[in-house]
């Protein structure tokens, strides 16, 4: 009763997304029949099977620094201007341009940390 163990390279997994878009299902049943090597995967969370995955294929994690990430500080710091002035003023109309400004500026924010 020897069992075969067949090598299997990451590309031939015929994934569809990204591992750490993956649920931790999607996650456990890809372990369970299509890589053997991983063992306890129905008992894992999705952060330790993936770990686990990477760990066999040797993929290692690289922090990446955003481009934007100057921009991002500048922005952050033009928000706290903005609430110490909010914070004077007392025409109700102002303080309201003032707070979408800063909403704005926020959503801006965002949307560049999530464009890496």
């Amino acid at each position: 009763m020897s069992e075969e163990v067949k090598e299997i390279s990451f590309d031939e997994l015929g994934l569809t997304k990204p591992l750490e878009k993956m649920t931790a299902k999607e996650l456990r049943a890809l372990c369970m029949d299509k890589l053997p090597m991983i063992t306890g995967a129905s008992g894992k969370e999705k952060d330790e099977l993936v770990q686990e995955i990477k760990d066999v294929f040797g993929i290692v994690d690289e922090e990446q620094v955003s481009p934007y990430k100057k921009q991002i500080h500048e922005i952050k710091r033009q928000i706290r201007a903005l609430r110490v002035k909010k914070a004077e003023i007392e025409d109700r109309t102002q303080r309201d341009r003032v707070r979408r400004q800063i909403t704005k500026l926020k959503k801006r924010t965002r949307r560049l940390a999530r464009a890496v």
